[in-house]
C-alpha cells in the first residue's frame, strides 16, 4: 500500500490523532485553510482508509479490566497457522490485538481480563475451543510504563 500523504494531511493527522473530536472549523483555523478545504482532505484520508476509525481511549482499571497479559500460541500447523485461528482470536472480546508472528510460536495476543481467575476462566473455556491450539505461554503485566496507541507522524 503506497498513500501519498502531503504535508498538510501529515498536520490533520498529528491534530486528529491528539484529538479525535477537533471539528474542522478548528483544523482550518490552525492550519490556515477553509473549512471545506479540510473536510475534502478528511474525506479523502478516511476514503484511503488513513483514517480507519474514531474512537474513545478507556481507562481499563475503571472498568476493572485490571489485568493485562500477553500470551504466545502455538499451533499444531506450526508457522504454516492458519487465518481461521487468528480470526477466532479475535472473535473474543476479551483479545484486544492478535499478531501473527515469526519463531517458534504463531500468535501473540493481548488481553485484558479483571483478574488471574477470569483470565484463567477465558484461557479455559474460550481459548480451548479454538481448534489447533497446542500450547499457550501467558505472560501476566505487573506495571504498564508506557502504552500508546499513537503512531509516529513524520513533522514536515
Amino acid at each position: 500500500m503506497n498513500i501519498n500523504l502531503d504535508h498538510i494531511d501529515l498536520q490533520i493527522l498529528d491534530k486528529m490523532q491528539a484529538n479525535a473530536r477537533v471539528s474542522n472549523a478548528d483544523l482550518a483555523r490552525d492550519l490556515s485553510m477553509a473549512p471545506s478545504a479540510i473536510l475534502e482532505r478528511v474525506k479523502k484520508l478516511e476514503q484511503k482508509d488513513v483514517i480507519r476509525r474514531y474512537t474513545t481511549s478507556i481507562n481499563p482499571a475503571a472498568l476493572e479490566q485490571k489485568l493485562l497479559a500477553f500470551i504466545f500460541i502455538r499451533t499444531s500447523q506450526g508457522f504454516s497457522c492458519c487465518s481461521d485461528t487468528g480470526n477466532l482470536l479475535s472473535a473474543i472480546p476479551e483479545v484486544q490485538e492478535v499478531h501473527h508472528i515469526a519463531g517458534e510460536d504463531c500468535f501473540l495476543v493481548k488481553v485484558r481480563t479483571t483478574d488471574a481467575a477470569s483470565l484463567m476462566e477465558l484461557m479455559r473455556t474460550k481459548f480451548q475451543q479454538i481448534p489447533n491450539i497446542a500450547s499457550t505461554k501467558t505472560t501476566i503485566v505487573l506495571e504498564t510504563v508506557k502504552e500508546q496507541p499513537d503512531i509516529v507522524i513524520p513533522k514536515t
